[in-house]
Parts: C-alpha cells; structure tokens; sequence
C-alpha cells in the first residue's frame, strides 16, 4: 500500500446528483465493486458505490467507513452478527472492524459512503486471503 496521496477526482464538483451518477455505474462489472469519487482529500473521501456480487468479510486499516444505504437491499454483516440493509440505513465500520456484504437481495445495490480519513483505492484487507485483493475488489484497481 502507498501512502502517497493520489486523488481520485479533481475536487471541483460541490454539487452532486447521487441518483444521475448512480445512473452512470455500469451494469455489470469483473470486480466487485464500482465506485465514483465524488471528493478526495487526505482528511475525507466521499463516493458512491455499487455491489455487484457478495463482498466477503474484510476491513480497512487506515479509515473509517460511513455506508448510506441509498438503493437496493442486501444483508451486512458486522464482528459475527448479520442483518439486513435497505435504503434509510446508515451503517459505520471503524477503521478494522471486520464486515462484509454476504448476500445482495436487490440489486442495483448502492451505498453513498464517507470514509474519514480518505480511504485509498487499495486500503482492503480481506479476512481470508483468497477472497481476494484491492484489484479483485474494486474496478478502480485494474
């Protein structure tokens, strides 16, 4: 992992429509996630992302994550217990908390998450290693 700071967007944008961008993500993907920045700072990040498929159990070991269920539903599982996640929820993993998505009900299943500070693109550990890594995990790594 580096520690160098590499936006992921350019900042320029303050106002976002979530569900025109929600709009943009593809339909499917080889990784398990897609996501859009919508601002980077070393401080805090802010995007949009779409679950494609389960996402094992894994955590993040510099940032904690703010998951605002915005479309679909799935189940989130978080340090052994297990519960369904809907648009309306707000779910918050701190920095090495294991979780995961196991299942996805509705697709598409998207989150709007703030992850203070930043979260870089590779800053994924998953519990077993062969669910896979920071590329398997996120189209932005390929």
């Amino acid at each position: 992992m580096n520690d160098d700071f590499v936006p992921q967007t350019n900042n320029s944008r303050q106002v976002f429509d979530v569900f025109a961008e929600i709009g943009k993500l593809p339909e499917t993907s080889e990784s398990m996630l897609t996501d859009v920045y919508f601002s980077d700072f070393p401080e805090v990040s802010s995007r949009i992302f779409r679950i494609y498929r389960t996402l094992p159990l894994h955590y993040h070991k510099d940032c904690d994550e703010h998951l605002y269920v915005v479309e679909g539903e799935g189940v989130f599982h978080l340090d052994g217990t297990e519960t369904q996640a809907r648009p309306g929820m707000f779910l918050r993993f701190a920095r090495t908390q294991i979780h995961g998505f196991p299942q996805i009900i509705t697709h598409p299943f998207v989150v709007l998450s703030i992850d203070v500070p930043r979260r870089r693109p590779d800053d994924i550990v998953f519990v077993d290693p062969e669910d896979g890594d920071a590329r398997s995990f996120m189209a932005r790594n390929n």
